[in-house]
């Protein structure tokens, strides 16, 4: 089944500025941990990477393109993902929040016209069997493209509607099937997706969206997008409701191609920042031999925190609550 990237909205260029942290580094605590994801491997499956931009000096990229385009990162979301992970500081800024990981995978699944389930299974499989304990995914099932396809091939609706739920349900169990293989293995994976940004709760009326597959497979972390009101945490008005986990997702800092630096905004990049915490609790257990993918998605449920959120706020929307690095 075809499969798009979330889009982030419209980027916009940010200014390095020396002793800064990035402000959702610093709200999920990574400034203050002791935890850097030394030892941890991470995969992003996304457009790929700009694997020569300072932000990934001194980290160990394998790349692998599952598309028929050029390798690289034509699209620049995939290395600002990346860079989110564990980017190193760029003329003093941070904008990594497991600034130690130095081993990072990177599935290019996803080209100018998306990408396929069958793709994406098998990048996975790749990621899984080099040695990810953490994959990153920030994509989701065209459900209405795989619809408007069937109509224009000239099946009536309401068989192109039958069509396009059916391959959408097999989609799901298989997605669900595939972290649970994986979280079964000796070389396990936690799996994270984003949450899908389809919802405005701007609009007049307003209305959500709930989270979109993968993210809502079983075996699946999601995660859901959070802004900044003042002093206090909102989920974002484009954020899917339903996630597991929510994160900063509103003008995130990292790496754009290039050299330089952008703002983005979208639960891909609220993705990022869960799988970026999950290798600062992973580094412990991994070093002593005792890695549990269901021992890593407790940890980061059960330390999540809705403290400092605004008043008001719908736990549908915001899951567990802000997932928080290990002190």
């Amino acid at each position: 089944m075809r499969l798009k990237l979330i889009e982030p909205t419209a980027g916009l260029s940010a200014a390095k500025s020396a002793g800064e942290v990035a402000w959702g580094v610093k709200t999920v605590g990574a400034d203050q941990s002791p935890y850097t994801g030394e030892g941890i491997v991470v995969a992003v499956l996304d457009t790929g990477i700009d694997a020569g931009h300072p932000a990934f000096k001194g980290v160990s990229i394998q790349e692998r393109n599952f598309t028929t385009e050029a390798a690289g990162d034509e699209h620049g979301h995939g290395t600002h993902c990346a860079g989110t992970i564990s980017g190193q500081d760029l003329d003093g800024m941070r904008i990594g929040i497991a600034r130690g990981v130095k081993g990072a995978l990177i599935g290019k699944a996803l080209g100018a016209g998306g990408g396929s389930s069958e793709k994406i299974v098998s990048a996975v499989q790749w990621e899984v069997e080099i040695g990810a304990q953490i994959i990153s995914v920030s994509l989701g099932i065209d459900l209405l493209g795989y619809h408007a396809r069937f109509v224009k091939q000239g099946l009536p609706h309401v068989a192109a509607t039958s069509r396009a739920h059916e391959a959408y349900r097999q989609n799901v169990l298989l997605f669900e099937r595939l972290a649970l293989l994986y979280s079964m293995k000796p070389q396990a994976a936690l799996f994270v997706a984003a949450a899908g940004h389809e919802s405005d709760r701007d609009h007049t009326p307003p209305y959500e969206i709930a989270a979109s597959p993968p993210a809502v497979s079983d075996g699946f972390l999601s995660g859901g997008a959070l802004g900044q009101v003042d002093d206090k945490l909102k989920i974002a008005s484009f954020s899917n409701s339903g996630p597991v986990l929510c994160v900063p997702g509103v003008e995130i800092v990292s790496a754009a191609r290039g050299s330089e630096l952008v703002a983005m905004s979208g639960t891909s990049m609220a993705t990022l920042h869960v799988a970026g915490v999950a290798a600062l609790w992973a580094q412990k257990p991994i070093s002593q031999k005792k890695f549990s993918v269901e021992t890593l998605r407790a940890q980061l449920t059960a330390q999540a925190s809705t403290d400092n959120f605004e008043e008001g706020f719908d736990t549908s929307n915001v899951g567990s609550g802000l997932v928080t690095a290990p002190k």
